[in-house]
């Protein structure tokens, strides 16, 4: 049974179970656990991207909050999602800023300007979408094309992950057992803990690191000198953009990436709930971009729509708007936390080596779940050249060079792709 309820809540008719729409909501207690179940949800994504580009990830965190609100205002509150820190930024990010690979980046500012910038062509492409329509964009990129930018990304990021666990035997043990961790949990589990692979199986290997170094002196302990110092409540260490045209020209183009990373997660809302969700296309790209300068702005990471809340949505069913107002409310709360942010940075090098293996190996796995999915046809030639030479592309991370303008091999790879693909617009037009 439905009804409306006055004041703020009555853009959303309360329903008490089944399928829960996006207009629709459940009562608020049940609606504020949703969110927090949310907020766990996106935690081990947003919190391992910052942490591998070493940005600070309380503020990456605080940003997710305030770009999913700003999401959810630019879409009407039309469309459920949650915004947060995207792993298609890693690649340029530590080619821009030649980071190390571990603790802070002393480069960041840097790295923020480019991201500033990419969220700056993503909304002029939203803009554009808006005016024109998706057609030109699902021209330039049909399944084929997304799904081999998709695979791209895990690949080109592939060493970084086999680089934080090769450091002594005991960091490859630690990560191999992370990647087992995370696979039990979403294989041999059921329900809201399936759905949590990444913070379960990494909080498993954090115990058994901590039990094993710090207990048993088999690696490096871990220091929680930083949390027992650190306040609870305080300011993020914000930190400002420097606008550097190299990294910006090295950054922007992974609006592209985001383009079809974007599309791909409204039209599988749009299955989910049964509407179609494609003339929010465009304010998608927009509420993406903004959302990625503001965080770019203040030093968080730059931003995308999280497939791992929509497995939530899938789950449970419940797609009501308003439950990512709670979620976003709760992730700027944790912002606020300095005691929180100090945590998350004990997390020891190989357990993030373990989860980057199972995230950019899931990343490079999507693009098959993308070509079967819309029955990507193989046997044209066009389809098997393109994919293949982008795959190539990008695994050999072939960088391009113009003047003082780099392209990384995720760009090259996906600029490739897609005029190889129109280059070679033959008779056999196949998706």
């Amino acid at each position: 049974m439905a009804q409306s309820d006055g004041g703020f809540l009555s853009r959303w008719t309360l329903k008490t179970g089944g399928v829960i729409a996006p207009d629709e909501r459940l009562p608020m207690g049940q609606t504020i656990a949703l969110g927090l179940q949310h907020v766990v949800a996106m935690f081990g994504a947003t919190v391992l991207a910052p942490l591998l580009m070493g940005f600070d990830p309380n503020v990456s965190i605080l940003f997710s909050g305030i770009s999913t609100l700003i999401f959810f205002f630019i879409t009407g509150g039309k469309l459920p999602s949650y915004l947060g820190s995207s792993f298609s930024f890693i690649a340029v990010v530590i080619a821009a800023t030649a980071y190390a690979g571990s603790g802070p980046n002393a480069n960041i500012g840097v790295a923020l300007g480019g991201i500033i910038a990419c969220g700056a062509l993503y909304a002029i492409i939203g803009l554009i979408v808006m005016k024109s329509g998706i057609g030109w964009i699902e021209t330039l990129m049909p399944p084929v094309v997304t799904g081999a930018i998709v695979a791209v990304i895990g690949l080109n990021l592939a060493p970084i992950a086999v680089k934080g666990i090769s450091a002594s035997g005991f960091d490859a043990f630690i990560g191999l057992f992370t990647v087992v961790a995370v696979g039990v949990v979403a294989v041999y589990t059921r329900g809201t803990v399936q759905r949590l692979p990444i913070l379960l199986g990494g909080l498993a290997a954090y115990v058994i690191y901590a039990v094993l170094a710090n207990g048993m002196g088999m690696g490096k302990p871990i220091d929680f000198s930083g949390v027992m110092a650190a306040a609870w409540i305080g300011m993020p260490n914000f930190t400002a953009p420097v606008f550097d045209a190299k990294a910006m020209a090295l950054i922007a183009p992974v609006a592209i990436i985001l383009v079809a990373e974007n599309l791909g997660h409204v039209k599988a809302i749009g299955v989910m709930t049964g509407r179609n969700l494609d003339p929010l296309l465009g304010k998608a790209f927009l509420g993406d971009g903004i959302a990625t300068m503001v965080s770019g702005a203040g030093g968080g990471t730059g931003m995308t729509t999280y497939a791992e809340n929509m497995g939530v949505m899938a789950v449970t069913k419940i797609f009501s708007t308003l439950v990512f107002i709670v979620a976003a409310l709760f992730a700027i709360l944790l912002g606020f936390s300095p005691k929180f942010g100090a945590l998350i940075l004990t997390i020891p090098g190989p357990v993030l080596g373990g989860l980057a293996l199972v995230v950019f190996g899931l990343i490079s796995a999507t693009a098959g779940r993308i070509w079967v999915e819309n029955k990507v046809d193989f046997s044209n030639a066009r389809n098997l050249i393109t994919v293949g030479v982008a795959l190539t592309l990008g695994a050999g991370d072939l960088m391009l060079k113009f003047g003082g303008f780099s392209l990384g091999g995720i760009g090259t790879a996906t600029f490739g792709a897609i005029i190889l693909y129109q280059i070679l617009n033959g008779r056999q037009a196949n998706p």
